[in-house]
């Protein structure tokens, strides 16, 4: 299986760390989130991996350069003008040639999620998308259906609600971790713009195919976007300092 990692954004919430360096290079115990990411998903033995860069992109490249690319496969995805989180895989899709589905995760997110078994979940419910959700409080919430099939999305801060798919029972508020496998027929069906979210993309698509949540509320999971959070990352995550992650 192969790898994308959303590494381009501005890290506006990670200010000032990313006022001089990409949110990829902030560190947790002298490790770079970006490095973090790379051996956890190489652990799933996965090595060939696509990054994209923008915010300071030169030095994510350098950096990569200087650590022998880890071994592994790394491609890179420049994008002169940020193109978002969905037009930033639009752009990277070349990558994914061999009719296989893959994986796409946030730089900026620390997860033990078993990437095998969200394969496997995905594999099995034969959808054209997975993605790794939990049942948290937040802004933001993918709603879901009793099959844990996406039906829509929900912003409690503007009170705004999007039905995509019809369910005959009561929907589930879900939050999405950053973490997902897509199956390289997705990439037809994103919108023609250059630049666009992947959550729009795919409450749009979802109108006509099966995307799925896999609930992983049994697993460890933090978001990194604020300077607060990366001091919590050693107590939730102990093995970034010993090992790696299990």
């Amino acid at each position: 299986m192969k790898a994308m990692i959303l590494a381009a954004g501005l890290g506006t919430r990670l200010r000032p760390l990313t006022d001089s360096i990409p949110k990829a290079l902030v560190k947790i115990n002298n490790k770079t989130l970006l490095e973090i990411t790379i051996n956890r998903i190489k652990e799933f033995g996965i090595s060939e991996v696509i990054v994209n860069v923008h915010h300071f992109a030169d030095q994510i490249i350098q950096f990569l350069k200087e650590n022998n690319y880890f071994d592994i496969q790394i491609e890179i995805s420049r994008e002169e003008n940020l193109l978002d989180t969905g037009g930033g895989l639009k752009k990277a899709g070349w990558f994914f040639n061999d009719n296989e589905p893959f994986l796409v995760h946030n730089v900026d997110v620390l997860s033990n999620v078993n990437i095998n078994e969200l394969l496997k979940f995905h594999k099995k419910n034969s959808a054209i998308a997975t993605l790794a959700t939990r049942t948290r409080k937040t802004s933001r919430y993918f709603l879901t259906d009793s099959h844990n099939t996406l039906c829509g999305w929900e912003s409690v801060q503007l009170n705004e609600k999007k039905i995509v798919r019809q369910s005959p029972g009561n929907l589930s508020r879900v939050s999405f971790m950053g973490i997902h496998i897509i199956s390289p027929e997705l990439l037809a069906y994103l919108p023609n713009e250059e630049k666009f979210s992947i959550v729009d993309a795919y409450l749009k698509i979802a109108e006509n195919h099966v995307i799925k949540t896999m609930p992983c509320d049994t697993y460890r999971w933090l978001d990194l976007g604020k300077p607060e959070q990366l001091s919590q990352a050693s107590a939730q995550f102990p093995e970034l300092i010993t090992g790696m992650m299990e």
